[in-house]
């Protein structure tokens, strides 16, 4: 069932991923002059962009070194790139399209319509430059976000000061200089607690042990500790090697389990909902993880991916924290993401229960944000009338 479920997924993500790229070289195929010079150059650069990423992930689970986290690089930022070539494809073929059916451009002679294209192919290229370069500068500085919430419950603590760190994705494009940032920020905080709502390692452990970002971990300081869920990444990568990593650097991971502070407030975390497409096994319903909560005294609730948020209302759940979505991280998928999510990013209520999904502080695939800024979110929660 594991392996029958990877090879399923990956081989839907390989077609799509091949299907998008030879679009996209056709489109720039008709677009350059052809020369034997220039169609051989297009041809090669074109082959190792569009294959850098795949390389490069394979060599980092077969040999890890400077080689495959280049080749890494250099893909994770065709991907970002490939987004908006890709809209740029589709944009002109729309324009051909309305062109042939209402003539408005003569295609005659030949040499200026040739001509036209390449300037064309030169200008998109410039663009998607300014585009990823800009959203790679923008991914490199996380925010603070601040955010009150109230709790109409009665506690000992009165208020707790949280600080929030989703979807850092610790690998080899997050690595320990973007790790000592986001430690740096989180300290700066100087939060009672500290939660990371799931996909805290991006997928191979294996170049995060490389780069021992362990220790980076270590330096995250707070009064009750640092608590992480994990999230569907986890379990792309392996999750038992991922969160066995994790607590050995100070990370306490919930696993379908709670903590209680001061006995006084619950800490909830739950598996992510991918555990049953990469394991094989079920996470247990919320109802059985708060078996012997007292609900009278606030719960605050990790679930990584904002799927069913009546779950955590019908349960008496206070504040839910998630992340997963990135918001998109590119625009424009931001407006699918808030088609697919009741939440994609923000804040909600639902009866007496409270949400914040967060567009995370890390990158996944293309390290480039251009929807929104990371975030890290420090949060004021408030107990009593």
């Amino acid at each position: 069932m594991k392996h029958r479920a990877f090879i399923i997924f990956f081989s839907i993500v390989f077609s799509v991923y091949g299907a998008v790229n030879y679009y996209i070289f056709l489109t720039g195929w008709h677009a350059i002059p052809h020369r034997s010079y220039t169609s051989a150059v297009y041809i090669a650069v074109y082959l190792f962009l569009s294959l850098s990423f795949i390389a490069g992930r394979f060599l980092e689970r077969k040999l890890l070194n400077w080689f495959s986290s280049l080749l890494v690089w250099i893909g994770s930022i065709w991907l970002g790139a490939m987004v908006y070539f890709l809209l740029f494809s589709v944009f002109f073929d729309i324009i051909r399209a309305v062109n042939y059916f209402f003539p408005f451009y003569s295609t005659e002679p030949r040499l200026r319509y040739s001509e036209l294209k390449f300037f064309l192919f030169i200008c998109v290229l410039s663009a998607v430059f300014v585009i990823v370069f800009l959203g790679f500068i923008n991914a490199r500085i996380p925010g603070i976000k601040k955010l009150g919430i109230k709790i109409p419950k009665s506690s000992g603590i009165k208020n707790l000061k949280i600080a929030v760190a989703s979807d850092i994705h610790l690998g080899t494009l997050v690595s320990r200089l973007m790790l000592e940032k986001i430690v740096k920020l989180i300290n700066s905080l100087e939060a009672d607690i500290v939660l990371l709502p799931g996909d805290v390692v991006d997928e191979d452990i294996g170049p995060v042990i490389n780069q021992n970002l362990g220790e980076t971990l270590r330096k995250i300081k707070s009064k009750y500790g640092v608590y992480a869920i994990t999230g569907n990444h986890e379990y792309i990568g392996g999750a038992e090697p991922a969160c066995k990593y994790l607590e050995e650097h100070g990370i306490k991971m919930l696993r379908d389990s709670y903590v209680m502070i001061e006995n006084e407030i619950y800490i909830v975390g739950r598996e992510d909902r991918s555990i049953k497409q990469f394991s094989g096994k079920l996470r247990k319903p919320l109802e059985e993880i708060m078996d012997g909560i007292d609900k009278s005294k606030p719960i605050i609730l990790m679930d990584h991916q904002p799927v069913k948020l009546i779950e955590a209302e019908k349960n008496g759940v206070d504040f839910q924290l998630s992340g997963h979505t990135h918001h998109g991280q590119l625009w424009p998928f931001n407006f699918i993401t808030k088609k697919v999510y009741e939440l994609s990013w923000g804040y909600k209520t639902r009866g007496n229960t409270q949400y914040y999904v967060s567009c995370g502080v890390g990158t996944w695939g293309p390290p480039i944000r251009t929807g929104n800024k990371p975030e890290i979110i420090t949060i004021d929660l408030l107990f009593g009338s």
